[in-house]
């Protein structure tokens, strides 16, 4: 009997929920993995963006830290998964936990050396390209068939969900309180526990294939090679495609606005906010409570509006959104002063001020963006055909973090030259029309299709 079918037999676990799914030991020591790393790795986003604008005062400074995080994803993740093949997956989890864990506690040496920071956070990045792929094949080797759906469910569900406890709500609230240099520490934990609940996992050796299959520089080259035609061929199926290509667009443009956001947000919140650095916070905090609300508000506006309107509605209001966020110092002055005016001594300061209009701007934003996000990603998992959906998808991921590369190049740069309130604004621009021509182009939109 194999581990699964002891776990199942032990908890007359047989149906596809995911709660029964969370039955089967040796996936729920594999998620509890997944769970420490992906909140871990959202918060320390954060806590470095904090720490290397602290350090060098620069917006350029922080884009080619995200760049540290998105080049070894492009350059590395098609290789990383051929070799992963080669070894025993769970060795390959360990071994990679142990490598981030160490790596995050030498960044707490580094201290405020921006160079140290970005050649270490490279080294753990790429570590991460194995990680990935060795984590997915995991599953199926863990979980029954059956399970098989309810396991991946569960996985989707708790990425976007670290995203907003670890990058909107722990990574701030430890940097509040503690400082960056704790979150990193904190982050060293969260993987050193990570690669203990691996090392419980039952061993998965490659198979007699893998062992057989080209290593060396013809490996390489071979699997450049299939890659390559893989990438020709997810190209072709987009094209022809409008749905896909569409929904990779919306996707395109919510990871461009947090890529955005992520490259000046510490110099937003200084020269526009006039908070400190680490006071970005106070935006990010109601914008994940926004994205948690709007996830919670989506199945019942999905019942009532189509999906691609919730989209484009989605991204009109975080272009306004976003466009109001530029102007909040001079509206909160104007608003004092009219305020001061009609009430005369009663102090209505505080419901004006610049952190009052933040917050209020911030948590719909989110909210808008919850019914980009979402919804794009539920059309384009709907789009595509079966037979290719993995494959596609694969090649979708890497054009997505490609995608994302531009805008973080640029907009540092750009907001040194001329601050981050222009560019802010421009992008919210984009946005918001960039929404409109969805509306205007795609009008072929069924009733039914929420």
């Amino acid at each position: 009997m194999t581990t699964v079918d002891a776990d199942l037999a032990a908890t007359g676990t047989g149906g596809g929920t995911s709660l029964a799914v969370l039955r089967v030991r040796p996936f729920l020591l594999l998620w509890l993995s997944q769970a420490a790393t992906q909140i871990g790795g959202n918060m320390v986003i954060y806590g470095l963006t904090v720490l290397v604008y602290g350090a060098s005062g620069s917006n350029t400074a922080v884009s080619a830290l995200l760049l540290t995080f998105l080049a070894p994803a492009i350059l590395f993740s098609a290789l990383a998964g051929v070799y992963v093949d080669r070894f025993d997956r769970r060795l390959v989890l360990v071994a990679t936990n142990l490598a981030r864990a160490g790596l995050f506690a030498l960044m707490i040496v580094a201290g405020g050396n921006v160079y140290a920071v970005f050649a270490l956070n490279i080294l753990v990045s790429t570590a991460t390209t194995f990680f990935g792929p060795a984590e997915a094949s995991m599953i199926p080797i863990l979980v029954p068939r059956p399970l098989l759906l309810s396991a991946n469910a569960v996985f989707t569900l708790t990425t976007n969900a670290a995203f907003a406890l670890g990058f909107a709500l722990l990574g701030p609230l430890v940097v509040k309180l503690a400082g960056p240099t704790v979150l990193i520490g904190v982050v060293a934990a969260c993987y050193l526990v990570a690669a203990g609940f691996c090392w419980t996992l039952p061993p998965a050796p490659p198979t007699t294939q893998s062992n057989r299959a080209g290593g060396g520089l013809q490996g390489v080259l071979s699997a450049i090679g299939e890659v390559m035609a893989e990438l020709r061929e997810g190209i072709a199926y987009i094209g022809e495609h409008h749905n896909v290509a569409w929904s990779l667009l919306y996707l395109a443009i919510s990871a461009s606005i947090i890529g955005v956001l992520g490259a000046l947000g510490p110099g937003f919140a200084t020269s526009v906010l006039g908070l400190q650095p680490d006071d970005f916070v106070m935006v990010v905090l109601p914008l994940g409570a926004g994205v948690v609300t709007g996830v919670l508000l989506l199945g019942p506006l999905a019942r009532l509006v189509p999906r691609r309107r919730l989209i484009e509605g989605g991204m009109i209001g975080l272009g306004v959104l976003l466009a109001m966020l530029t102007i909040v110092g001079p509206a909160s002055l104007f608003l004092q002063r009219r305020a001061s005016f009609v009430h005369g001594s009663v102090d209505v300061s505080a419901l004006v001020s610049v952190l009052a209009l933040v917050i209020a701007i911030a948590f719909p934003a989110g909210v808008a963006y919850a019914l980009i996000a979402l919804p794009s990603q539920t059309e384009l998992q709907e789009s595509l055909a079966e037979e290719v959906r993995g494959r596609i998808f694969g090649i979708l991921n890497m054009l997505s973090s490609v995608a994302s590369f531009l805008p973080i190049i640029i907009v540092g740069p750009i907001a040194d030259l001329v601050g981050p309130m222009p560019v802010v604004l421009v992008s919210a621009l984009l946005i918001l029309v960039a929404g409109i021509v969805s509306v205007a182009r795609r009008r072929d939109v069924p009733a039914t299709a929420t």
